[in-house]
């Protein structure tokens, strides 16, 4: 019988919120293997960084959610800087620490939902194609043909932004989950010990796999930056 092997990378990560140092240090030292264990256990679980002071406001919006779209509320988790306190996004805004210029990055696991979303997804491409839907302005007109062959991409890979797909009744789904992302940014802003954000998203997941795999192929891109 063999004990539990832990990658040598990352057993030096014991602390609930890891700097970005440290995940930067473990994802360039390590396999494959830590960049799971990153994605599955510090960028998905427990109480996110900026709901550290009150985390009951964090079960508060995850119920919210989970009744309004009929999911559990444990299939509701936050990422990005929200969740670890920076930013781990590429490029000039890495390290950048959470605050009111961050948005809130809300992700739902659930697969009935990530198949209502799909389905209203190509009722919309085929809507568009044949004109039964038209852009209603030149950023519409931009971002309309942009997401038509994102999507697809996004879904092989087992998740969608429900904000790419217009909000129109004919959508209701994809209006409900925009709606309540708005509510919930008015919301946070009136109710004390609240974070402050610039904005409120949610990404809607096929499953966990989906998601730990997605956080994974993320934190890969970081594998470029030069260790700190």
């Amino acid at each position: 019988m063999k004990p539990f092997e832990i990658p040598n990378a990352i057993k030096s990560i014991i602390d609930i919120y890891p700097t970005a140092e440290d995940i930067v240090k473990a994802i360039n030292n390590g396999e494959k293997d830590v960049r799971y264990i990153l994605a599955s256990l510090w960028l998905s679980e427990g109480i996110p960084y900026c709901f550290r002071s009150q985390p009951a406001i964090y079960e508060e919006v995850r119920l919210f959610l989970s009744q309004r779209l009929k999911i559990c509320a444990k299939e509701i988790t936050i990422i990005g800087s929200g969740r670890q306190g920076f930013s781990l996004s590429p490029g000039e805004n890495f390290g950048r620490p959470f605050g009111k210029y961050s948005d809130l990055d809300l992700n739902a696991i659930s697969s009935p939902l990530f198949e209502k979303l799909k389905r209203e997804f190509e009722r919309w491409k085929v809507d568009y194609t044949i004109g039964d839907v038209a852009p209603r302005n030149e950023f519409e007109k931009k971002y309309w043909k942009d997401n038509v062959e994102r999507i697809p991409h996004n879904l092989i890979r087992g998740f969608i932004d429900p904000y790419k797909i217009p909000t129109f009744d004919r959508y209701p789904q994809t209006q409900v989950i925009v709606d309540l992302t708005s509510i919930i940014h008015k919301k946070l802003k009136i109710t004390p010990g609240a974070p402050m954000v610039r904005g409120v998203g949610l990404r809607v997941y096929s499953d966990w796999d989906a998601f730990v795999r997605q956080m994974s192929v993320n934190l890969g891109v970081l594998l470029k930056i030069n260790a700190i």
